[in-house]
């Protein structure tokens, strides 16, 4: 039984998915807040106490390159973060492709109806399942070549 999280790192928020038991298909769970983006100790002792309860094996962290495949301010941050990550939770972290997450989480919430001022509220943890479940694909897809 595999166990991996998914986590979208944002400048307030962490949103947060599960994988299934069979490491199939991916369940938001939570958005960690944060009073400042630097405040990070409450956060990751969450992520920490989330991985134990669900038995987490490995987290997949967006990782927020620009269009052109460079890497901002915003990505560094992430790598920043993933080593942060490591350290707490002994755990590998692998860094996944985030660009069209973001959007992708928009588009369905708009489609399900939901109103675009409660949409923030639902859009990290959305993008952790879009996150999760693209790396959950990429197995299946390595284990079927």
């Amino acid at each position: 039984m595999i166990r991996i999280m998914g986590l979208d790192f944002g400048s307030k928020t962490v949103g947060v998915a599960i994988s299934d038991p069979l490491g199939l298909t991916a369940q938001g769970i939570e958005i960690i807040r944060r009073p400042a983006e630097n405040k990070l100790r409450r956060t990751l002792a969450r992520i920490e106490e989330l991985a134990a309860e669900y038995g987490v094996t490995t987290i997949v962290l967006g990782f927020p390159k620009n269009m052109n495949n460079t890497i901002g301010e915003r990505a560094e941050k992430s790598l920043a973060f993933k080593e942060m990550l490591e350290r707490r939770t002994g755990l590998p972290v692998i860094m996944w492709d985030e660009r069209l997450t973001t959007v992708s989480a928009n588009r369905t919430l708009m489609e399900s109806g939901v109103r675009r001022e409660n949409r923030k509220e639902y859009v990290d943890m959305i993008a952790a399942v879009y996150i999760l479940q693209g790396y959950l694909d990429s197995l299946e897809r390595e284990k079927n070549e």
